[in-house]
């Protein structure tokens, strides 16, 4: 929205947005106009208050960035589909009837929308297979990192958070969602076998929320008695993980799905060298500046892994290609290309 705002002053935008973001949404300018909307998200509420806020403010063009279109939503429409997970693994989603909701709804915005964005050329090859609509429909924009992962923390910040959480030994660190399809298992396999190959002084740092729902997670690690040695530190700020990124010895990605996967980005402009699965999109985000293994075989992670920590030159050659690579990645280019999209299909 920022780089939106900065682009364009002429256009009036409507946000339909939390209480919180009320003040924020002003800030972006004249033409910014917040709207608030309580409803949850999934809830037959917000089926009913998305379309009633779109029809009286008579916006000529709708953009939902989620795959939730409202069935009654009365103009023309634009939806962000960033991935097909919910399809993929239905399994997370609990009850009956919310596969049954997510798959009335991913059906409802690829067909009913005028153009659907997508975030790699990964997740547009799923929408084109569970959806059989022209490729034509679907344009990849992807995605980009928050600037502040560009700049080096000053001292007294990685000293703080190296004391905090008593970083005094090598570190693997993992970042992100911690869900099943992160495979998060077997990275704690792949940790095992490292440490077995000489590695002992060697931890494992794993950030993100909902560590609590993942039992399997922490069964592993009772299981090869790693309590010492991996970490579960929660949800951190950006601040942080800026931070930790670079204390970090390598970063690991190990995922068995990813609609774009911005942690691994995250990590090359901290300058830590990367090690990301083969599948879905990781390949297309990382290029060439990350070791890429089969995320199906620990044995293959922990190669990777070894790799990096063994091989100086070929560490400082993924440092340096991470920083071009994820600087190919801008809000600038992508929202040129939102502008661009928003224009051709409110003015059809």
């Amino acid at each position: 929205m920022r780089e939106l705002a900065r682009i364009d002053t002429d256009s009036e935008y409507i946000l339909l947005c939390r209480p919180d973001d009320h003040q924020h949404v002003k800030s972006l300018g004249k033409n910014f106009q917040p709207v608030l909307d309580t409803s949850s998200q999934y809830s037959i509420r917000e089926q009913l208050t998305v379309p009633f806020h779109v029809g009286r403010a008579g916006v000529d063009l709708f953009h939902s960035p989620h795959y939730v279109l409202p069935l009654l939503t009365p103009s023309r429409s634009i939806v962000t589909i960033h991935d097909c997970i919910h399809l993929i693994f239905p399994q997370y989603l609990k009850q009956p009837m919310a596969h049954t909701y997510a798959r009335l709804m991913f059906w409802t915005a690829a067909h009913r929308a005028k153009r659907i964005l997508t975030v790699s050329e990964a997740s547009k090859s799923d929408i084109l297979r569970f959806f059989g609509i022209p490729s034509s429909k679907v344009t990849v924009i992807h995605n980009a990192i928050d600037e502040r992962f560009y700049l080096e923390p000053n001292e007294e910040d990685l000293v703080r958070v190296q004391e905090r959480y008593q970083l005094h030994d090598p570190f693997l660190m993992y970042a992100g969602n911690v869900k099943p399809h992160k495979n998060l298992e077997r990275l704690i396999d792949a940790f095992v076998m490292i440490r077995h190959d000489g590695y002992g002084d060697l931890k494992l740092l794993i950030t993100g929320s909902e560590i609590s729902k993942y039992t399997e997670l922490r069964r592993a690690v009772h299981r090869y008695n790693l309590h010492k040695h991996v970490r579960f530190l929660g949800y951190q700020s950006e601040k942080t993980l800026a931070a930790l990124y670079r204390l970090a010895s390598v970063f690991v990605f190990p995922s068995l799905y990813e609609g774009f996967g911005l942690p691994p980005l995250e990590a090359m402009a901290s300058g830590t060298p990367v090690v990301a699965s083969n599948v879905s999109s990781l390949p297309e985000v990382v290029g060439d500046a990350a070791v890429l293994v089969n995320p199906y075989d620990p044995r293959s992670i922990a190669e990777g892994i070894q790799k990096v920590l063994v091989d100086q030159s070929l560490r400082e050659t993924l440092i340096k290609k991470g920083a071009i690579q994820a600087r190919s990645f801008s809000w600038q280019e992508s929202v040129r290309k939102l502008h661009r999209i928003y224009k051709e299909i409110a003015d059809s």
